[in-house]
């Protein structure tokens, strides 16, 4: 491959909802631009971009990957992408380092789900779009009403740039409107006269954005005076990349229809790495903003935006140079740490392929070996010019499930191989629950977390079974109360003894103790003991052995022996008091309250609410968000283990949610039974 420069770049995100045809579009854009000699199939498991054993086992995408293909002088990497959102991370990676995308539509099916949330996205970040319909050449296509939903669903800007031609119900080929020739079954030719009208009414609206690009334009058009080649070309070019228009191509992955024509577009239309001018960061000291050009002149800079974990070739990490140059051997820092790092063999990334490269400049995308310092999300920088760009932001596990080993002896590799495999994927997070003794992975959903058991199975040989996350209680008092405890223990010699009188009443804070003790009737020296004694008791509660919280205790009274006194003996009394006491202070049992943000359309909000309050949650406020409505709910965690499921279950997989442990609250009495039973079980 040869050296490209920014300007020669682009770097395009490929987004769609799951089965619109992401996979088959990389093959034939390889196929087109020779990169590949044939095309690979899905379900031939061999294409290029799906090359792990978990895609392929699954026929889908589930990793990003990086497909470089040169064309007409341009290097376009494109990123393709998974469908699902569970895999919402790889998406985001994505976005983070695209300068455009192409956003692809099944033809039989029009907007669906995945594609209104990944439009989301896109606007969020003010990414130019190309939008391609595949899928033509499949039965019953009613492309108008494919037209109608993107128009109406998606943004009203978006403008068809090719028109289909069918004979009968076959897809023959497509009209180009903006060069005004026909491509049919292969052959270019002028454009037919029945599609002229319909070409000169599209084309006219168009040259209107056009015009509205520049002044000079504007004045131009209004005038009467005709637009160039040039000019149309360059104000389409502008127009797209400041958002005002998004082009909507047609065609077939599977019989490369079209695809020549989309690279044309990408290579027109799509902004090249360094029209940005500039990328924020800041100073890894001072903090204060720093605004580096993207530029090959520039100090050498840029952000990780993904780790591959290879059983053979070990850590690969993907990067986007934002500014200078890159060669093998050169030093750069890790911003964040002010860690010197020697660059090794650059390569570009097709796939699990690797290309060799000499120089990367500002603008493209490369990747490199076994740096094993570098992670997700990190800077490195040159080192006399240090900055940090900001974090990809990722969002937090909405479900958790427990992880056991399947054999006993890989009870210790259960951690190592999942900390290995989230340097690769960060949107999952593992913990180990003390209270519970559960090892719990936290996921997008149970296919995120599946696709990593499944991983973790094939690349360490590590085998889990899955359980349902345990509820973690506390416990608490409702009511003051005072209690006695007298510890006495006598077997010969030395004994023990410890008097104490407690007051225990109910507070916010999670202990409190004090102690109002009047002529020394327990020495200074043992408050420690009393205090310690009461919290190794609030370890385990009494109703079911969760930790106690919520409680005040002051110490007012007791007594000691001048020599069968001693910590111990302290400790134990302040237990029995606290059992003594329990009688007045009618305890009861806290559960975990979650806040959850529930982002579901019109049509299903009667359904969420009242499905909430079935879960004995309390729905706190609603609001409109770009085109949801966001319900705010407080819910008691019990009731939301499998709400991941359960809400794409209840908005036909459009409904999504955030969640945040807010605080605890008392169980309903008529739980307390239930919850104290099933624990003393286990």
């Amino acid at each position: 491959m040869k050296e490209y420069k920014g300007k020669e770049i682009r770097n395009v995100a490929v987004l769609g909802h799951l089965g619109s045809g992401k996979t088959t579009i990389g093959e034939a854009l390889l196929f087109a631009g020779k990169a590949i000699e044939k095309k690979g199939e899905v379900e031939k498991k061999n294409t290029v971009g799906d090359y792990s054993a978990e895609e392929q086992s699954r026929m889908t995408t589930l990793n990003l990957a990086v497909l470089p293909v040169e064309w007409a002088g341009h290097k376009i990497n494109f990123i393709d992408t998974p469908g699902s959102e569970e895999f919402i991370g790889e998406i985001e990676n994505s976005l983070a380092v695209a300068d455009g995308a192409v956003l692809l539509i099944d033809a039989t099916k029009g907007v669906e789900v995945g594609t209104e949330r990944v439009w989301e996205e896109l606007r969020k970040r003010e990414l130019p779009t190309i939008i391609f319909v595949n899928k033509m050449d499949k039965e019953n296509i009613k492309y108008q009403d494919v037209i109608d939903s993107l128009t109406g669903k998606l943004d009203s800007h978006a403008r068809e740039f090719a028109l289909p031609i069918f004979q009968g119900e076959d897809f023959k080929g497509f009209v180009d409107v903006i060069d005004k020739k026909t491509y049919r079954d292969g052959q270019v030719s002028d454009i037919e006269p029945e599609f002229k009208d319909r070409a000169d009414e599209i084309y006219n609206e168009l040259l209107e954005s056009v015009a509205e690009t520049s002044e000079e334009l504007l004045d131009k058009f209004f005038s009467g005076e005709e637009l160039t080649a040039d000019e149309i070309r360059s104000g389409l070019s502008e127009a797209v990349a400041s958002g005002d228009i998004f082009p909507i191509l047609c065609g077939s992955a599977v019989k490369d229809a079209g695809i020549k024509h989309l690279l044309d577009a990408i290579v027109a239309y799509l902004p090249d790495p360094l029209r940005k001018a500039e990328k924020a960061g800041f100073d890894p000291k001072s903090k204060e903003e720093i605004i580096r050009a993207i530029s090959d002149d520039e100090p050498v800079s840029g952000l990780i935006f993904k780790i591959n974990i290879d059983p053979f070739v070990g850590t690969i990490s993907f990067f986007k140079l934002y500014s200078g140059t890159l060669k093998a051997g050169q030093e750069v820092i890790i911003a964040e740490t002010g860690e010197t790092i020697k660059i090794p063999q650059l390569a570009f990334p097709r796939g699990k392929n690797q290309i060799p490269a000499e120089t990367v400049y500002a603008g493209d995308i490369a990747c490199v070996a076994k740096v094993n310092e570098f992670v997700n999300g990190i800077t490195f920088s040159d080192k006399r010019n240090p900055i940090i760009f900001p974090k990809i932001e990722h969002p937090s596990p909405v479900i958790y499930v427990a992880l056991q080993p399947k054999k006993k002896q890989d009870e210790d590799r259960i951690s190592s191989s999942l900390q290995k495999l989230n340097l690769e994927d960060t949107t999952f997070e593992i913990r180990r629950n003390p209270e519970t003794a559960q090892l719990l992975i936290g996921g997008q959903g149970l296919t995120h977390i599946g696709y990593i058991v499944e991983k973790m199975r094939n690349m360490f040989k590590v085998e889990v079974e899955l359980s349902d996350q345990k509820i973690v209680y506390r416990e608490t008092i409702r009511s003051k109360g005072e209690g006695h405890g007298r510890h006495k223990k006598q077997t010969g010699g030395a004994g023990q003894f410890g008097e104490v009188y407690i007051r225990f009443e109910p507070c916010e804070e999670k202990f409190v103790f004090e102690e109002v003790i009047v002529g020394g009737a327990v020495p200074k020296n043992y408050f420690p003991a009393v205090e310690k004694g009461l919290v190794e008791t609030f370890e385990r509660g009494p109703l079911a052995g969760f930790p106690v919280i919520g409680v005040k205790a002051v110490l007012f009274d007791g007594s000691y022996h001048p020599v069968d006194s001693n910590e111990i003996s302290f400790k134990m009394a302040a237990n029995l008091a606290f059992r003594n006491a329990l009688d007045k202070l009618r305890p009861t049992i806290l559960e975990p309250i979650i806040q959850l943000n529930v982002m579901v359309k019109d049509e299903f909000v009667g359904d969420i609410m009242g499905d909430l309050t079935k879960r004995r949650g309390r729905v706190l406020g609603m609001e409109q968000k770009s085109g949801y409505q966001e319900i705010v709910a407080e819910v008691p965690e019990a009731e939301i283990t499998k709400y991941a499921v359960d809400l794409k279950a209840m908005t036909q997989a459009s409904g999504r949610f955030t969640r945040q442990f807010l605080r605890y609250e008392e169980v309903p009495e008529m739980l307390i039974g239930k919850i104290i039973e099933e624990y003393k079980k286990q």
